[in-house]
């Protein structure tokens, strides 16, 4: 909950104190490491906004409410099983002046620029953070968005981006998260991701290979069907995504169960199946996931 008064802070710091944010990241209480004492991370996700993708389930403006969002993403952080966040400059700026990211894994979403239902939409350009911003900000991270698409040459550019990322963020050590995700275009020129076994693990092949060096690269990949063989691709970390939720959360859990249990699977970033549940209830759906994540981890230990 954001109260009327925190409301209103957040609004005249916006306006009146811009140099508040500078300040923010500076005092920032930053944890020491990714993994927690488990040897786990999950993150919540909150990049959609920016690329304009707003809509969950049925309803195509539920992310436009800014106080909504933030309420829901300090309730979600308010789990001491949620390790941190996701998002881009604005979100985790607010989330900063609400001083809610004090010892907390922090990780810049970088592009944003293939707008959902563009013409170009593949062509992700970086419009967000980049490399020495996060460094500067001190900033645990970077995400980039990998959308393969054979038929649209905006995939070229997109590539040749994220590898360069990919490098930049590993000349300050620093994580760079990687969601490499294969899509065709349908009959109606609709992208569609392709959830099969081979087409997973050929984009998680192509992802692990950008940049100089792979040291700091991390996959951000969906639940798979057969986690045995899309993540048995590479030896690097990977976090299982949520994506847009189903109409049955249970389904959700038990599928992101599966993929948990692989050994090179360290966690999940989920963003709108939990912070917008068809229930509403977020404390519950993020205490759900929290218990998958334990489950599936505290099994293979």
């Amino acid at each position: 909950m954001i109260t009327d008064g925190q409301w209103r802070e957040l609004l005249w710091r916006r306006a009146e104190d811009p140099g508040a944010i500078r300040r923010a990241y500076q005092s920032r209480k930053r944890r020491n490491s990714l993994l927690n004492g488990k040897s786990t991370l999950f993150l919540v996700a909150a990049d959609h906004p920016a690329r304009g993708a707003l809509g969950v389930g049925g309803d195509p403006m539920a992310m436009a409410d800014r106080r909504s969002l933030l309420a829901r993403l300090l309730t979600a952080l308010a789990n001491p099983d949620v390790d941190g966040v996701l998002g881009t400059p604005d979100v985790i700026e607010d989330l900063l002046l609400l001083d809610g990211l004090n010892e907390r894994v922090v990780i810049g979403s970088m592009n944003r620029g293939g707008l959902a239902g563009a013409d170009w939409e593949i062509d992700d350009r970086f419009t967000a953070y980049d490399a020495s911003s996060i460094a500067k900000f001190g900033l645990d991270g970077g995400k980039m968005l990998l959308r393969l698409v054979d038929s649209d040459p905006g995939t070229i550019p997109t590539l040749e981006g994220c590898a360069r990322a990919v490098t930049e963020l590993a000349e300050h050590g620093l994580m760079a998260m990687v969601e490499p995700l294969p899509y065709k275009r349908d009959h109606n020129d609709k992208l569609v991701l392709q959830k099969d076994s081979a087409a997973l693990s050929r984009a998680s092949a192509v992802a692990a290979g950008l940049g100089s060096t792979s040291a700091y690269t991390w996959l951000k990949l969906p639940a798979p069907d057969q986690p045995e063989i899309v993540l048995d691709t590479t030896a690097l970390p990977a976090l299982v995504l949520g994506g847009m939720p189903s109409a049955n959360p249970q389904d959700d859990l038990a599928s992101w169960g599966r993929s948990l249990g692989h050994p090179t699977v360290r966690g999940l970033v989920i963003g709108r199946a939990l912070l917008y549940p068809p229930d509403g209830d977020v404390a519950a759906a993020v205490a759900a996931a929290a218990e998958i994540l334990r489950t599936a981890k505290g099994a293979t230990e």
